[in-house]
């Protein structure tokens, strides 16, 4: 197994020096002189990978280098038919991983496409910013021959389940508030790092991607009367941390490694290219049921103030035992680095805070150290404006165009979410039959076991 230190790195070969990795760096772990190569402190990076968007150092044809351009795409795992340019500040490839099981007849390949993979990765293909392109996506997933197309969308509601009857477990039984949110690895990563004496306010639920990859391997394997063992469980996700996330020794509550490997939206858009597959004129194909069914809830969960605002929309009519009439929680939507709001159900008031980048976030810790705290739930997303605009997205060198990017992005999602027929995890019937045959209930004895787990079970190694 890789280690951690070989996901993020920046090459010194192509890097000038110019610093601006080491100031969009979140957690101050990139340093250098000034046009000297910088170099990362993997003690410290937290693998949000802002630094490869940021980059502009690339491998130039009028330069010469210690290694060819072919060396270096070797050196990265990346395929030998990538044409776009390779910058100093980069991720690991795993498409060859990826192509090995594809084309191994004893393997069964189920694969999980993140919320933010459908509105970005048409951008690789010359679509505009933040164009829907799920049914083509779904199909080339099947050109590439997976067996199984599911959606990580599926497992957003299915978190929603679990964390929102968490949420209420813990304030109607006095537990430890304010929960935070668990879905970002890259934030889980911080908070074990800088802030360790406060993992008991962290969601005991796994993420998104690794409850799908534990249903994969259990329900799903059920289902197709599937040998678990023979099952290669593929996710593509916006993050670069996800990578991180499913090689932690911890990621098994299916008993196998719940997800083998991460592809992120780019290597997903070069493995495309490099197929042959011609993108734009696929039909439109629907994903694979029963794990792939998913509501507006958690289509939102890519974009900042998404997973906050799926979850109350669980909690609240969990609590209040009656319908919303309004779904869009306005207050918890928007970009500010810190955002608070306050839910009145029933007499009631629940306080929430969004932390969108954690370089906002020592201010907020050190209050709920403090015990200042004046809310009881956090959402926390490492990138600056959720998945949308993770470290694995389509590369957007300029400011203004990437901001216009992540705004399309996240745009893209909420119009998703508003023209779905449902909007609340908990109405979502794939999900309903998941607990009727197979988990029961949340926080019930089989849904602690496959998706939750213990904090403090969590290696760096």
């Amino acid at each position: 197994m890789s280690t951690m230190k070989d996901i993020i790195a920046i090459d010194p070969e192509l890097c000038t020096g110019c610093g601006r990795c080491a100031e969009i760096c979140p957690v101050d772990a990139i340093s250098g002189t000034l046009h000297q190569p910088h170099t990362i402190d993997t003690d410290k990076c937290v693998l949000c990978g802002q630094c490869v968007q940021e980059c502009s150092a690339y491998d130039s044809s009028l330069e010469e280098y210690e290694h060819s351009h072919a060396e270096r795409l070797a050196m990265r795992g990346m395929l030998p038919s990538t044409k776009e340019p390779l910058f100093a500040a980069h991720f690991r490839s795993d498409i060859k991983k990826v192509m090995d099981v594809l084309t191994d007849p004893n393997a069964y390949t189920m694969v999980q496409c993140a919320p933010a993979i459908r509105v970005a990765l048409g951008e690789e293909f010359g679509l505009e910013y933040g164009s829907m392109c799920q049914g083509k996506l779904i199909a080339a997933l099947r050109e590439l021959g997976f067996d199984r197309v599911y959606d990580t969308n599926f497992a957003a509601d299915l978190t929603i389940m679990e964390e929102a009857a968490e949420l209420v477990h813990r304030i109607q039984n006095g537990g430890t508030l304010p929960m935070f949110t668990s879905c970002c690895p890259a934030w889980v990563k911080y908070l074990e790092d800088q802030y360790p004496e406060l993992i008991d306010h962290l969601s005991s639920c796994r993420s998104p991607q690794q409850m799908a990859g534990s249903m994969f391997k259990t329900y799903g394997a059920k289902i197709d009367k599937v040998d678990p063992k023979k099952i290669v469980s593929v996710a593509i996700m916006p993050c670069t941390c996800k990578k991180f996330e499913c090689e932690r020794p911890e990621m098994n509550a299916s008993g196998e490694q719940d997800v083998d490997v991460v592809l992120t939206t780019r290597e997903l858009a070069q493995l495309i290219k490099h197929m042959g597959i011609d993108f734009l004129n696929l039909a439109n194909q629907d994903v694979d049921s029963p794990l792939g069914c998913y509501t507006g809830a958690g289509n939102i969960f890519g974009t900042t103030g998404g997973v906050m605002e799926a979850a109350l929309r669980t909690a609240v009519e969990s609590i209040s035992g009656e319908k919303l009439k309004k779904l869009e929680f306005e207050a918890v939507r928007g970009l500010d680095g810190v955002r608070k709001a306050s839910v009145d159900i029933n007499g009631q008031t629940i306080s929430v805070c969004i932390v969108a980048g954690v370089e906002h976030l020592p201010s907020v810790m050190e209050d709920i150290k403090a015990g200042r705290a004046d809310f009881q739930f956090m959402e926390v997303m490492c990138c600056p404006t959720g998945c949308v605009s993770g470290g694995g997205q389509p590369k957007v060198l300029l400011p203004a165009q990437r901001e216009k990017a992540n705004q399309l992005r996240r745009a893209g999602l909420y119009a998703i979410d508003s023209t779905s027929t449902s909007r609340k995890s908990h109405e979502n019937p794939d999900i309903q039959k998941l607990y009727k045959n197979f988990l029961g209930e949340p926080l019930g004895h089989t849904s602690h076991h496959l998706l939750h787990i213990e904090r403090g079970e969590h290696s760096h190694e």
